[in-house]
């Protein structure tokens, strides 16, 4: 694991060095809120797929850097219209861009990010070489992943306004959309980046960032209601008092009792909460046994992802992404 974040560090600080190259203009101000996450926290993982996706169709990383750029932006653009949707003060440890540079240049930010993806894929992707055909199809399927992320943000703004619960299998369509499609995309553009584009191998590595994407998402969700607050830097138990529907408070719901589910549902949504409540029912939730049927479920979902590796020989970038996905798996923060 050790080797891995070695790797991920080095290919990341690549790809972020060629994005901020690229996000540059005036006025000043804007392309400063513009680049603020770029340098910040983050696991960084999407670009990191691109490149070993490539890789292991024999790409060079110069020729993937514009598509690993491309999905940088998007999930930077992603971040920044979350914040203000959520009204966040923090993320990574530094200010938001909403409430550091005010929601008017937040939201064009987020709007220059969303534009200079796709103009990196033309331009920079026309500079390493690649024809128009494959550029062509880098567009259409990163804007079809865009449309499906709007898409999994609306079902999940439904969701949370709504009075109802929803079903585990409803919730898992809606992170496919939200969180998967930025992963499954990452990995397609990679092959599309490589010596053998082809539409059997693109389509096998895009389900291996689909899985890997829904993982992702499983074990984000585990860390936010059961994960250490000196590690996540947010309280004990933020998910519930936020009144999230994440999978592990869903399961949980699914499986209580009376007494338990009152105790969940006491300080649901409750920002307020009293915390020896957030704590009676991140204690509901523990006996429940949720973080083990959690695990078990994206540890099920990455068994799958490697199936649609398992034609392919071992080669050190196909290691790289089997070991990025059971990183995410086994994380705690």
């Amino acid at each position: 694991m050790d080797n891995l974040k070695e790797e991920l560090s080095s290919v990341v600080s690549r790809v972020r060095n060629f994005t901020l190259s690229v996000l540059e203009g005036e006025p000043n101000r804007l392309y400063d809120a513009a680049c603020s996450y770029l340098a910040s926290g983050g696991k960084k993982l999407r670009p990191f797929m691109v490149i070993k996706s490539s890789e292991m169709f024999s790409g060079l990383e110069e020729k993937a850097l514009p598509a690993a750029a491309a999905v940088e932006l998007i999930h930077n653009f992603s971040l920044i219209h979350d914040d203000i949707m959520d009204n966040d003060d923090i993320r990574h440890g530094i200010s938001t861009v909403h409430k550091k540079f005010g929601l008017p240049i937040a939201l064009i930010a987020g709007d220059i990010l969303f534009s200079k993806a796709f103009q990196v894929l033309s331009i920079q992707g026309k500079k390493v070489g690649h024809d128009d055909t494959i550029i062509s199809e880098m567009n259409r399927i990163l804007s079809t992943s865009c449309v499906h992320v709007c898409e999994g943000q609306g079902l999940d703004i439904q969701m949370a306004s709504s009075n109802n619960i929803p079903t585990v299998e409803e919730y898992l369509d809606m992170i496919q959309k939200k969180t998967a499609s930025l992963f499954e995309v990452s990995c397609a553009l990679g092959v599309l980046s490589s010596k053998d584009p082809s539409a059997e191998n693109v389509n096998n590595l895009s389900k291996f960032g689909r899985y890997t994407g829904i993982s992702f998402q499983l074990i984000d969700d585990l860390i936010g209601v059961t994960g250490d607050p000196k590690l996540t830097g947010k309280a004990v138990g933020n998910d519930i008092r936020e009144g999230k529907k994440t999978f592990p408070i869903l399961l949980a719901l699914e499986n209580a009792d009376a007494d338990k589910r009152e105790k969940i549902m006491k300080v649901f949504g409750s920002k307020g909460a009293n915390p020896d409540y957030v704590e009676d029912a991140v204690g509901a939730i523990s006996s429940l046994n949720i973080e083990e049927e959690v695990r078990k479920t994206a540890h099920d979902k990455m068994i799958r992802a490697f199936e649609s590796l398992k034609s392919y020989d071992d080669t050190n970038a196909k290691n790289a992404l089997v070991s990025s996905a059971k990183f995410i798996v086994e994380r705690s923060l």
